[in-house]
């Protein structure tokens, strides 16, 4: 697969699929351009290179089919120009109406051009072949780099670049994401570390399985781990626990010592007498908390050892709070595996941060620069994470 950067789009009209669905205010204004940002370095390539630039996008989740002016793409289309530095041409009109149809064939060269929200059209989330047909016929290639869409097969996401079987390529957001978890799942320095949190062993069954036979420790750290704590014997007093996966939570371990896989969990917690910033607190071993209160964070022994694991690995891969962290209380256990994750980066680890807790810790406290690899894509790589195929990179790689 060649990457667009061994490719000149001169004179060329091309389709671009990004992920735009950023955060706005009441007022519309949007709080957080980050995903827009990430897709620049291919809309710049783009634009360099004299082609004319027409994005795909979605906002949101219409529900009505056709247009909804409460997630129309207008303010994103202004905000763009801002980053791109030219106009950026926009209606609110949708394909069948010859507008926009008209508008991509007079677009030339070093333009840019959005269409509307492509979730107004109910064929695009059912991977409608004619709605991907129609998107097609705008242009002369296909570049997909919404890698936060990568797993859908929308028309948009997939079905579309059958249609470009010589023309379809990664953007340098998506190949930059495909590179970097292809190298974790198959590729991975030793000894591979993995750090898995969440609030339930259930969402996360996946990924812990298809880990197995990859990693050489494992630890298991947010709601999830009392699970694990209460299937070996431990109090966990009103702690989070699906009491129906204690066998599940017995079984993983049993394979992971069958594998030989170090697995860790937490010995000490913070707990808190009610789920609240002012809750009292106390330190106690994990497996004996008390009725009434909650197991909101590791404790510092625990952060403690977790830090030596990480130091000791050449490989990390952390999805997952350690504790309650959108409490600042309870923020610490996270905090302090994300400096932990920075230090082991500087010794020339290789360290990917995915889930959105994990990427928020290591953003707020200023460090994502720090770390190997930041995924984009929440859904899209935890799916990859399991072991299953994205339907977006397949449609590429095909």
């Amino acid at each position: 697969m060649k990457s667009i950067k061994e490719i000149n789009f001169a004179g060329k009209k091309v389709l671009l699929r990004v992920d735009f669905n950023v955060p706005m205010d009441d007022q519309k204004r949007i709080t957080d351009d980050t995903r827009m940002r990430e897709s620049m370095p291919t809309i710049e390539k783009l634009l360099a290179d004299g082609a004319a630039v027409i994005i795909m996008a979605h906002f949101g989740r219409p529900k009505k089919g056709g247009f909804e002016p409460e997630l129309t793409l207008e303010p994103v289309a202004k905000y763009l120009e801002t980053l791109v530095g030219r106009p950026v041409r926009f209606t609110q009109q949708l394909l069948g109406s010859g507008v926009p149809e008209q508008m991509a064939r007079d677009l030339k060269g070093g333009e840019v051009m959005l269409l509307e929200n492509i979730r107004f059209y109910p064929g695009e989330t059912k991977g409608d072949e004619e709605l991907a047909r129609q998107l097609a016929d705008l242009g002369d290639c296909y570049i997909n780099d919404a890698f936060g869409a990568a797993h859908r097969e929308h028309s948009s996401t997939a079905v579309i670049a059958r249609f470009f079987p010589q023309a379809k390529y990664f953007g340098f957001l998506m190949e930059n994401e495909v590179r970097n978890l292809e190298k974790l799942m198959h590729d991975a320095p030793r000894p591979f570390t993995a750090i898995i949190g969440g609030s339930k062993v259930s969402s996360k069954i996946g990924i812990l399985e298809n880990l197995l036979d990859k990693v050489d420790n494992m630890i298991i750290i947010g709601g999830m781990r009392y699970t694990f704590t209460k299937a070996l014997g431990g109090r966990i007093g009103n702690s989070i626990c699906e009491d129906d996966k204690l066998d599940l939570a017995r079984e993983l371990m049993r394979r992971m010592d069958e594998k030989g896989v170090c697995y860790y969990l937490p010995v000490d917690s913070v707990i808190g007498d009610k789920f609240s910033n002012d809750a009292n607190t106390q330190i106690v071993p994990s497996g004996e908390v008390p009725d009434g209160w909650e197991s909101m964070d590791c404790g510092p022994d625990s952060c403690r050892a977790i830090h030596d694991i990480v130091l000791a690995s050449k490989t990390i891969l952390w999805n997952g709070p350690a504790g309650v962290f959108e409490l600042a209380t309870f923020a610490k256990g996270t905090h302090s595996i994300a400096s932990s994750v920075a230090e082991a980066c500087k010794q020339g680890c290789f360290a990917a941060v995915g889930g959105g807790d994990s990427v928020a810790a290591v953003k707020q406290m200023g460090i994502a620069d720090q770390m190997s690899y930041v995924s984009t894509g929440g859904g899209a790589m935890l799916e990859y994470l399991e072991g299953k195929v994205l339907p977006g990179i397949k449609a590429i790689q095909d």
